[in-house]
């Protein structure tokens, strides 16, 4: 619920400036021209003037739904991002601690070692030492049920980027809809089809749209590389998995 609220601030301290400058700035031409020696010079405009300028003439009405969309999944995809990378262990090198603290000091100093140490492979490890004593058999039982809580972990938070994902299309597309339906009522009003009087309700339909598109994009992009990097954690996991149970059963005939 937290994090729920946090990201909702987030979303707020990023948005109003953007809306409160949709409301007071005027609509205005790609770029202002300006005489000088009679030679009619563009004004360059910033990027950030661009897409403001954009999201007025979209009509933040519509555009607005689409940024809060891109807004939340960066949030959570940025905080995935930095929790994933914060997760890699190097399990080899955990291994031969391991190995090195069950040859020194038996299965509670490899203990100390696995909680010492932060990470789903180490919290799986902590897991499968304490079942030591039941045997080799309970040790992998163990790991496999408690491998699958902390893939459910890596997890947490895709589902929202992906809704995100098939939502800001969505949003991009109703307001395309309704632009259209604006620019045909304009049409029927006024009963002459002339491109200044439809001009209006269909720029509304294609700004949305290509706004919705670009978020969805951005956001695939991000979703795309979690779910690598949760991939590549789970595959470290099975490895290391398997190589402990192998350093435990050497260990035990070793106690033999």
């Amino acid at each position: 619920m937290r994090k729920l609220i946090a990201l909702f601030m987030l979303a707020g301290i990023l948005f109003i400036p953007v809306f409160a400058n949709a409301q007071d700035a005027p609509a205005a031409s790609p770029a202002s021209p300006t005489v000088v020696d009679d030679e009619i010079v563009a004004e360059e405009q910033s990027f950030h003037q661009v897409i403001k300028e954009k999201f007025i003439e979209g009509d933040p009405i519509y555009m607005t739904p689409v940024l809060i969309c891109l807004i939340l999944g960066l949030a959570i995809a940025l905080e995935r991002i930095i929790t994933l990378n914060l997760s890699t262990t190097n399990t080899k090198k955990l291994i031969n601690k391991i190995e090195d603290a069950l040859s020194s000091g038996g299965i509670e100093a490899a203990k100390d070692v696995t909680k010492n140490t932060k990470g789903p492979v180490a919290s799986i490890f902590t897991q499968g030492l304490m079942r030591y004593s039941e045997g080799i058999e309970m040790v992998e039982k163990s790991i496999i049920a408690y491998g699958s809580v902390e893939m459910g972990r890596l997890e947490k938070g895709l589902v929202w980027i992906s809704l995100f994902i098939s939502l800001a299309p969505m949003l991009g597309f109703m307001g395309t809809v309704i632009g259209m339906i604006f620019a045909f009522d304009t049409i029927e009003a006024a009963g002459d089809i002339s491109p200044s009087i439809v001009a209006g309700g269909i720029k509304i339909a294609l700004l949305t749209t290509v706004a919705g598109l670009i978020v969805a994009i951005i956001l695939q992009l991000f979703y795309n590389y979690l779910v690598a990097k949760i991939d590549s954690l789970v595959n470290d996991m099975e490895d290391a998995s398997i190589s402990l149970v192998d350093v435990l059963v050497k260990h035990k005939l070793t106690g033999k």
